[in-house]
């Protein structure tokens, strides 16, 4: 009896744990929220973020995804909000990546964003 009872609540921890790793990515393949961190400053969309931490967040407003970046760690947090397409990958990201050009007065602009293990890269 007492071994069905572990079993019992090994198999529910399982199921959980399964339920809470699908949970953390959406129909669209790629993670509600994620952690990015710029060594420079990165124009994203038309705001200037300063060098640091952010958390993406990635929402929809309509049919739109929207990228939203709050800076972590500031007393004022700096934020972005900028519309992406998501174009999907051909397997899972097998590792984060961060693409930007430069524009005319050389400040980095953020182009694409893949995160680890998404299903699809954010491309603004």
């Amino acid at each position: 009896m007492r071994v069905l009872k572990v079993v019992a609540v090994v198999a529910v921890c399982l199921i959980a744990a399964g339920v809470l790793l699908a949970a953390n990515q959406n129909k669209f393949g790629v993670a509600d929220t994620r952690v990015v961190s710029f060594d420079q400053s990165m124009l994203v969309g038309n705001v200037l973020l300063p060098k640091g931490d952010y958390e993406v967040k990635h929402t929809m407003d309509g049919d739109n995804h929207i990228m939203v970046f709050t800076q972590l760690h500031a007393k004022m947090a700096a934020e972005a909000r900028v519309k992406c397409t998501l174009v999907p990958l051909p397997q899972k990201a097998t590792q984060s990546v961060t693409l930007y050009t430069h524009d005319t007065s050389d400040r980095h602009v953020l182009q694409e964003l893949v995160f680890k293990g998404d299903q699809a890269k954010h491309v603004f």
